[in-house]
């Protein structure tokens, strides 16, 4: 299913990715401050390394750093979306 963030940061997102017991737990330690989690929900909610790099470009500020907040806003929209989506 194809999401595209209010920012407009675009991308195909296999519906079955939220069928995942381990992104479950993943977005939980997100949820309890984990912020080093956010990686693999990147991963695993994506699919590959090149949509992660994608994201990670798309929300890479003026110093060249990825703001992990930036990228935590981004993946709740996808997942937001998907759930939208996936109503219709």
């Amino acid at each position: 299913m194809q999401i595209t963030t209010k920012s407009g940061f675009s991308c195909d997102i296999d519906p079955d990715a939220l069928n995942d017991m381990e992104l479950v737990d993943d977005l939980a330690d997100v949820q309890a401050g984990n912020t080093l989690a956010i990686s693999r929900v990147c991963l695993k909610l994506l699919g590959n390394k090149d949509n992660r790099a994608r994201l990670y470009d798309h929300v890479r500020n003026g110093a060249g750093r990825v703001p992990p907040d930036k990228v935590d806003a981004e993946l709740g929209e996808i997942l937001k979306g998907m759930g939208q989506q996936g109503k219709n």
